[in-house]
């Protein structure tokens, strides 16, 4: 039985969290399904604020990579580390809080509006007791703000429930930017969406690495989208879990 998650914070001597150090790092990582490796022997470690395209055929194993780095499988095989950028003094740190989840299925709230899903990004940062109050002026500002730039304004008081397909994908990576996580874990997160909106969605997701330090790992299918925006490409091989590659992207500046 392999080892689960390994989730910590990184320290140098003095005690204060690393920044130079690698900000994900995998380590033999391995994923068996119904028996069936989908991917093994998973060697990575990403600097902080890097843009990850992970890319192959459907049913490769890009998902089950997601949710092992994510915590929401158990590895068969190996450990994910995570240096905590804010909680350098706290080890183990409990990194769940800083990762933000965009899901094939969305995993929204059909009967709440797109405002008040994202603000239900935060709720794991809060207190219980401080949920019931609901959420104050400056958070739902912060969110409207997140919502317009994903061009979702006019829709912000709508259901959930009464929006697209490709409203519904924007609104689930709205929650996960409003969490201000240091990790971004987004799949698929433009399948539903046209070419101007896959841009500024990709666009904001290469802002969010470049200029606030965030990781992101992106499942994408198209090889001009993940030259645009990745920094790095991971290629899983649907013929050899072992097969698995990363080649660094020569992105145009």
């Amino acid at each position: 039985m392999g080892a689960g998650p390994h989730h910590h914070a990184g320290q140098d001597g003095s005690g204060v969290a690393t920044e130079t150090a690698s900000h994900v790092t995998l380590t033999n990582l391995g994923v068996q399904r119904n028996g069936r490796w989908v991917f093994r022997g998973l060697d990575l470690a990403v600097p902080r604020g890097t843009f990850v395209a992970v890319v192959g055929p459907s049913g490769v194993g890009k998902s089950s990579l997601l949710a092992a780095i994510g915590g929401m499988i158990e590895p068969t095989e190996g450990t994910v580390g995570f240096i905590c950028l804010n909680q350098g003094l706290h080890a183990p740190c409990n990194f769940q809080p800083q990762i933000g989840m965009v899901f094939q299925n969305f995993m929204l709230v059909a009967s709440s509006s797109v405002l008040d899903n994202v603000l239900c990004g935060r709720l794991g940062q809060r207190p219980w007791w401080r949920t019931l109050l609901g959420f104050n002026r400056r958070d739902r500002a912060e969110a409207f703000r997140v919502i317009a730039d994903l061009g979702l304004g006019e829709y912000a008081h709508r259901w959930v429930g009464e929006t697209s397909g490709g409203e519904q994908q924007r609104t689930a990576l709205a929650r996960a930017l409003f969490q201000e996580p240091e990790l971004i874990l987004a799949d698929e997160p433009v399948s539903n969406l046209d070419t101007y909106l896959t841009g500024r969605v990709l666009g904001l997701l290469r802002q969010e690495a470049s200029q606030n330090r965030r990781t992101v790992f992106c499942v994408l299918h198209n090889p001009e989208l993940v030259d645009r925006f990745a920094d790095l490409s991971l290629s899983l091989d649907p013929g050899d879990p072992r097969g698995w590659r990363i080649r660094t992207v020569r992105r145009a500046s």
